[in-house]
């Protein structure tokens, strides 16, 4: 046995009847460009907190190398030995250059997320439910 719904007036005047102008597919276009830059913005930020963590875990294990050690350091496709303070010294100018991106990322994203907000509003405020604009 089949139910019909019945819409109140206030879902009614949420349908899909709206029509699209071209103002309102830039703003979807852009929403979607920006939806899209903001996931492979955060796999970025993901991948540069991990490696972030991964050189403030080695600059831990450092502090506990002999002085006299020489520290195999990779630099390009290749490693180098390099005494204990270079290493150091390399390590803490990495993780500061890893900083910055991470910062930089972050900011970004939030840019991002910003626009991403204002769009949503404006484009749900136009179409109302027959927009989903959720991933």
């Amino acid at each position: 046995m089949l139910s019909r719904r019945v819409l109140s007036k206030e879902e009614e005047s949420e349908s899909t009847d709206a029509e699209v102008t071209k103002e309102d597919q830039e703003k979807i276009n852009t929403f979607s460009r920006l939806h899209n830059r903001s996931k492979a913005l955060e796999e970025e930020l993901g991948s540069k907190q991990k490696e972030k963590e991964d050189l403030e875990e080695l600059s831990t294990e450092l502090e506990l190398a002999d002085e006299d050690s020489l520290i195999p350091y990779k630099i390009g496709d290749s490693f180098m030995h390099v005494p204990l303070g270079e290493a150091q010294e390399l390590l803490a100018t990495q993780t500061t250059e890893i900083e910055g991106e991470v910062s930089t990322l972050e900011e970004e994203l939030e840019t991002i997320r910003e626009q991403i907000r204002g769009l949503k509003a404006h484009l749900y405020a136009r179409f109302g439910k027959g927009i989903n604009l959720e991933a």
